[in-house]
């Protein structure tokens, strides 16, 4: 949920029959955030606003709309937010499996436009701290010539690790797609985070913001 959905947009509850799912099974589905609630239409769309499937694979922008959802807001009449008529922008990024479920896998201010596809910078996060040498990672999108976008991976090493960036991206080449493996990896002694303790990647890009790709 959020404050534009006055507040709950989702909620995440096991349909009929679903218990008889095998635990794993039905842990997947929890972890998801949920189908949308009554009186809640969500759909997911493309860059260029063309609705995608919900099939569990698509990955897309949330936009949804309803009675108590935001329909502007105060004094701001060119918001980015309501751009689209009569659908209200999330700013997430996610997934809609054919139950309806859905599973947000992005921002999209963080998202990484590569090559016409969206790399998700978290589920690229989450294969890099599976490593045991990583403490923390981030991944935002540097300008590239020929792709737009491709990730960069930052890295903060657990205390007294060794490792080095090409075997992080070789262990995460079986992790992730190939063309999700990030270009580069840098190491960092800290990662900016916001006041809510979360990473800043609005810090990261403009640290980075000059940043060029070995070889490009």
């Amino acid at each position: 949920g959020m404050t534009e959905t006055s507040p709950v947009g989702t909620i995440n509850r096991l349909k009929p029959g679903m218990e008889k799912l095998p635990k794993a099974e039905q842990d997947k589905i929890r972890h998801k955030q949920g189908r949308p609630v009554f009186g809640v239409d969500l759909r997911i769309v493309d860059g260029d606003g063309q609705e995608l499937p919900w099939d569990g694979d698509a990955a897309g922008e949330v936009q949804v709309r309803g009675p108590w959802i935001c329909s502007s807001y105060y004094k701001l009449d060119n918001s980015d937010a309501h751009s689209t008529p009569g659908w209200f922008r999330t700013g997430d990024i996610a997934k809609m499996d054919a139950q309806g479920y859905m599973q947000i896998t992005d921002r999209t201010k963080d998202v990484i436009k590569s090559g016409g596809e969206w790399i998700s910078s978290i589920d690229l996060e989450n294969a890099a701290v599976g490593h045991p040498a990583v403490n923390e990672a981030a991944v935002i999108g540097v300008a590239h010539p020929k792709w737009t976008e491709r990730p960069l991976l930052i890295v903060v090493k657990e205390a007294g690790a060794q490792v080095e960036g090409s075997e992080l991206l070789g262990w995460l080449a079986d992790k992730v797609a190939k063309w999700w493996v990030p270009e580069d990896v840098v190491f960092v002694d800290e990662l900016p985070h916001t006041a809510t303790g979360k990473l800043s990647k609005k810090d990261l890009r403009e640290q980075f913001k000059d940043y060029s790709f070995p070889g490009v």
